[in-house]
């Protein structure tokens, strides 16, 4: 299998990283060929992305741990395995644990 796209590995590699990062989080592009991006996203526990615009359609899968998705129309607590769309509204991500997500972009 081709390393750069092992996404266990690159799970356990940007989890050690956003573990000694001071805002605990680290992100990889893992690819980028126009309207679609997909990023792998480490997050330490009570560490989170600050409310944001959506792209066009996108959607988060949780590789490890727990985070809870927050937006307007609700809050959503997503375990591992779990693949959900974002809300087409500001929204933020917040680790409840650590947490990696592989999050899906299409943009317009």
């Amino acid at each position: 299998m081709d390393a750069p796209n092992d996404l266990n590995a690159l799970a356990d590699e940007h989890l050690a990283a956003a573990r000694t990062s001071a805002h605990g989080r680290s992100a990889h592009l893992l690819l980028h060929e126009e309207p679609l991006r997909q990023t792998v996203i480490a997050l330490t526990r009570g560490s989170a992305l600050d409310e944001h615009n959506a792209p066009p359609a996108a959607s988060l899968q949780v590789l490890r741990g727990t985070v809870r998705l927050t937006a307007a129309s609700g809050d959503v607590e997503l375990a591992p395995g779990r693949l959900h769309p974002i809300p087409q509204e500001r929204h933020g991500l917040l680790a409840l644990e650590d947490a990696v997500v592989l999050l899906t972009a299409v943009n317009g």
